[in-house]
């Protein structure tokens, strides 16, 4: 008999090793090696059956084919029947394509995913695979938000070879596998949600959507930092991955990508979590914009930019006496240290000091900026709070901030400041860069060059 060959595998990168260690040397993390059983040779597969030139044996009826000559034929696309599902994915989903969608508990994965399926089931072959819940829990959530549920084939089971036989007979166009945490093989000796059982599932449940061009959806788990639960190699198997957000105390939820073989990776969608499940929202700067009537000091609007859209959000700043040594440094919704690198320069070029402070920011709605647009309107949101003076409420800010203070332009600074007087914004302050040679009627555009500029227009 031959001896089953096992690797230990680094659950944060995917690095392999031939024994166990307690540090992975690849990303220096410890005690995050796992054991995983490799399959076994093929008998007569070896070097001593190989053939052709230098041993090697293969396919020799594949052809090298020239970029040049490849199809660059449109690829068809399915519609979720969601158009923020569809945005973020780029457009919808691809036939052959893996898609992973991962989230909280409670973000609304499962729910996202039962919407999606019981529409398309209507006009397409879909097979919803649940490995967590039985029939009936599934079908009493179908029932509370009011789905059709005719044509959607449902099957309760969690080992992957008796799901691919069925997929085998059904031939669906989209299969939904709820959850891969809890699909197993039968040659893997691990536990569901392993090391080994995660990478292997997903290979073979990849590996039959390319083969029969179906499309692929994976609900995945994740860890208590925020982060995709399973070796890291899973995300490189997948074509998209994308996290759905949203705490337990707001009735909103983002879906963002984090990585897209058919789209871009920027985009982000919003939905409410309504009693009849999510509903998309396709105005998000409408709801990101419930402001109080009375005039607040350290409240500002600025406008991000999200994938193909822009966006407009509130930030809020809050300074108050520090009782400690060490001042505190809150940002929610923001990059902290790029917080404290703002201070500084507010510092330094602005004559403002925030040292005694303690710095509270929040962006509100739970949106997480990642871009740079939104340093100036942290700053002014910051003096704002600091001498306890309310900004005007039709005013607008964007632009990003270097360390000689001065204000540097950003991306499709026109479409920004084209939403902003959607909205009903009379005044903005933007990088002169930015600054249109028209602009929008009824809107005053404040060009600046460095913050101090920024702060004399205030």
């Amino acid at each position: 008999m031959v001896k089953a060959k096992s690797a230990f595998v680094c659950t944060e990168c995917g690095a392999e090793y031939r024994k166990w260690q307690g540090q992975c040397n690849s990303c220096r993390e410890w005690n995050t090696l796992s054991e995983v059983r490799l399959a076994s040779a093929r008998p007569g597969g070896g070097a001593a059956s190989a053939s052709g030139r230098n041993g090697y044996a293969g396919d020799l009826s594949r052809e090298v084919v020239d970029l040049g000559s490849v199809d660059l034929s449109e690829v068809p696309r399915l519609s979720s029947t969601f158009e923020e599902f569809d945005r973020v994915l780029g457009g919808g989903l691809v036939p052959g394509s893996a898609v992973l969608l991962g989230g909280n508990p409670g973000a609304g994965k499962s729910t996202l995913l039962l919407q999606t399926a019981c529409k398309l089931a209507q006009q397409r072959r879909v097979l919803y695979v649940t490995g967590e819940e039985s029939l009936s829990q599934v079908a009493m959530r179908a029932q509370r938000l009011q789905l059709p549920t005719q044509g959607l084939k449902m099957l309760a089971e969690t080992s992957v070879e008796t799901i691919l036989a069925v997929a085998e007979r059904e031939h669906p166009e989209i299969l939904v596998i709820d959850s891969i945490q809890t699909m197993h093989l039968e040659d893997i000796s691990s536990a569901p949600g392993g090391v080994a059982q995660v990478r292997e599932s997903a290979a073979a449940l990849t590996r039959f959507a390319k083969q029969s061009n179906t499309v692929l959806l994976l609900v995945g788990h994740v860890t208590k930092d925020g982060s995709l639960a399973g070796p890291k190699v899973l995300e490189h198997m997948i074509d998209a991955s994308l996290l759905l957000e949203g705490g337990a105390d707001s009735r909103f939820r983002t879906l963002r990508g984090q990585k897209n073989r058919f789209g871009a990776v920027n985009e982000l969608g919003v939905f409410a979590m309504l009693e009849q499940g999510l509903k998309e929202v396709k105005n998000p700067s409408a709801i990101f914009l419930s402001r109080s009537e009375e005039l607040a000091s350290g409240s500002l609007v600025m406008v991000v930019w999200e994938g193909t859209r822009p966006l407009l959000v509130e930030v809020q700043a809050l300074l108050d006496d520090s009782a400690l040594g060490n001042p505190r440094r809150v940002a929610v919704g923001l990059d902290h240290n790029r917080l404290a690198m703002l201070l500084a320069v507010l510092h330094r070029h602005g004559g403002l000091f925030t040292g005694d402070q303690d710095v509270f920011l929040n962006v509100v709605g739970g949106v997480k900026v990642l871009e740079t647009s939104a340093d100036l309107a942290v700053l002014l949101a910051v003096v704002s709070s600091l001498q306890n003076r309310p900004l005007p409420r039709e005013l607008v800010v964007f632009g990003e901030v270097g360390l000689s203070g001065e204000i540097r332009p950003v991306p499709s600074g026109q479409e920004r400041i084209t939403e902003a007087a959607k909205h009903g914004f009379q005044r903005a302050i933007v990088p002169r860069g930015n600054a249109p040679k028209r602009p929008p009627a009824g809107m005053e555009v404040i060009a600046v060059d460095k913050l101090s500029d920024a702060l004399e227009a205030l």
